[in-house]
């Protein structure tokens, strides 16, 4: 049975709730992306549910909504960024500008995931499977799943052949043969060992 988020954990706290989450952390190329997302508790689109559990279409019809009935920013972080601080601090850096980037400081923010992230701009709360449980978090990742889409396929534009417009970078196979035949391009995580494997073919050098 796919989980039903609900309001119960931002109304077991007081003052502005958000929920945060992020997308982008397994792909090969491309940013990371988090979005932080304030409800209007009485203009609740119907059917946010995890992103994960939701067609492409339903995705992009609840993200247009979700934006214009809620307080919603973003947080990113680039590939170069992303090679120099790591992954988990990446993940950290893009939640904590996404919240960063809302009209309205919360006195709460719910995050995705088993630990707060660090230098966030409000006290956070980790939940486990939070797109499943919370509103906030759903619609979060929600929003930043169907920006950092529309993104690879923009990037998909500039760098064809490795069907970022479909695999959105994740290490597909039409992905794994593009990096053989074309090589790595300014939006391919190097710190990533199928990318780095490319490298050292390459130059010669073992990363």
């Amino acid at each position: 049975m796919i989980p039903v988020p609900t309001l119960a954990l931002e109304e077991a706290h007081p003052g502005i709730i958000c929920g945060v989450d992020e997308v982008g952390r397994g792909p090969w190329a491309g940013p990371l992306i988090a979005a932080a997302v304030i409800l209007d508790r009485g203009a609740i689109p119907e059917g946010i549910r995890d992103s994960k559990t939701l067609t492409k279409k339903r995705l992009a019809e609840l993200a247009a909504l979700i934006r214009e009935s809620a307080a919603v920013a973003i947080g990113a972080v680039e590939v170069p960024e992303l090679d120099r601080i790591g992954l988990t601090a990446a993940n950290d850096l893009a939640m904590a500008r996404a919240v960063e980037g809302l009209p309205t400081r919360p006195a709460l923010a719910l995050t995705d995931g088993r630990r707060a992230p660090r230098a966030m701009p409000c006290p956070a709360l980790p939940v486990i499977k939070g797109d499943g449980k919370s509103l906030s978090i759903a619609a979060a990742s929600i929003v930043a799943k169907v920006y950092r889409d529309d993104l690879m396929k923009a990037l998909a534009l500039r760098h064809p052949g490795y069907g970022w417009e479909t695999n959105a970078g994740y290490g597909t196979l039409i992905h794994r043969e593009a990096l053989k035949n074309l090589g790595i391009t300014c939006e391919h995580r190097r710190c990533f060992k199928p990318v780095q494997r490319v490298l050292s073919e390459e130059s010669g050098i073992d990363y």
